[in-house]
């Protein structure tokens, strides 16, 4: 399970002195616990993943505003930290995958224009889970109803 695997890697780290790794694994136990507390339930692995790949996904958020204020030493840290989270990560995608995968669906419930946008981001995001990011399927999508 994920949420063992989280805890070891995190026992080494400590272990190691490795402050990155050790915060970033931090981070993602600390949102896994909180989900667990306000909902009372287990978090399973398909919920850690998605966890996980939410943090990736804010830390290559604030990687932009890091760069806009020059400061080199945050924008290292946050790509260790994306790097480390990434490894709990299904393997992403390439745009290619991608496209074949949105093609299917466009194909599976019938999209025609833009405005079936919606469903099938919706079933895209079922489908495809968080072996892709949100931004990137929008843009395909995009692509191919346009």
């Amino acid at each position: 399970m994920l949420k063992e695997k989280l805890m070891d890697d995190l026992k080494v780290a400590m272990r190691d002195k490795n402050e990155i790794r050790k915060n970033a694994i931090q981070m993602v136990r600390a949102a896994i616990l909180q989900i667990e507390k306000d909902k009372g339930i287990t978090v399973e692995d398909e919920k850690i993943i998605e966890i996980i790949a939410k943090e990736v996904k804010g830390k290559k958020d604030a990687l932009v505003d890091f760069e806009k204020g020059g400061r080199d030493d945050l924008i290292s840290q946050t790509n260790e930290e994306i790097g480390i989270l990434q490894e709990y990560l299904p393997k992403q995608l390439s745009k290619e995958e991608i496209k074949v995968e949105l093609e299917k669906v466009i194909i599976d419930i019938g999209a025609t224009s833009i405005k079936d946008m919606g469903a099938v981001m919706k079933e895209a995001k079922a489908r495809i889970g968080a072996a892709a990011d949100g931004r990137t399927i929008n843009e395909v999508v995009k692509e191919l109803l346009n």
